[in-house]
């Protein structure tokens, strides 16, 4: 293989490490998110698991890229394994999403409708505004106790090692 296969190569791999160290830290996070219930430290942990997923995205993107670029240098494409890893890849980002990060964003609305009620609220609450509050902070703990952290760190982990597999073996 040529010297800037080697690169890519180099470089797909190197991603998925920054991948991991980013998405790492968010799923650390919704461990501890669903046993907080101090709102304002709630919305913390929200802001640094963004920051992770900030780097961990920008990292999907250069092992994505690299990956693609090196499936056409070394003529991967017209064989299973590489569709298989790229299909498991799509498939746990669906996953992911639909078991991690949707309730998270919903939790992100709720602290900003929160937020916004107290900041609205200059003079004494009122019944009516301390109601609202009290529904909106059962809604958030509600939606951190339907979390589900092992179950999709399991699942993540277990893909990825599928997908590391399929790599390194080739098997079809």
């Amino acid at each position: 293989m040529s010297q800037l296969y080697q690169w890519l190569v180099f470089l797909h791999v190197l991603g998925v490490f920054g991948f991991l160290l980013g998405h790492g830290a968010s799923a650390v996070i919704t461990f501890r998110l669903r046993r907080e219930r101090d709102l304002a430290r709630v919305s913390a942990l929200l802001d640094l698991s963004r920051s992770g997923n900030t780097v961990a995205n920008s990292c999907l993107l250069v092992f994505l890229l690299a990956g693609i670029i090196a499936g056409f240098m070394g003529n991967w494409w017209g064989q299973g394994w590489i569709w298989a890893a790229l299909g498991l890849l799509v498939a746990l980002a669906v996953a992911m999403f639909a078991l991690g990060s949707g309730p998270l964003e919903r939790v992100r609305a709720l602290l900003v409708a929160w937020e916004r009620l107290g900041a609205a609220t200059d003079a004494p609450e009122g019944a009516a505004e301390v109601n609202m509050k009290s529904s909106l902070e059962k809604q958030i703990a509600a939606l951190l106790d339907a979390t589900h952290p092992m179950l999709i760190s399991t699942l993540g982990a277990g893909a990825l090692a599928v997908i590391l597999w399929l790599m390194l073996f080739k098997p079809f």
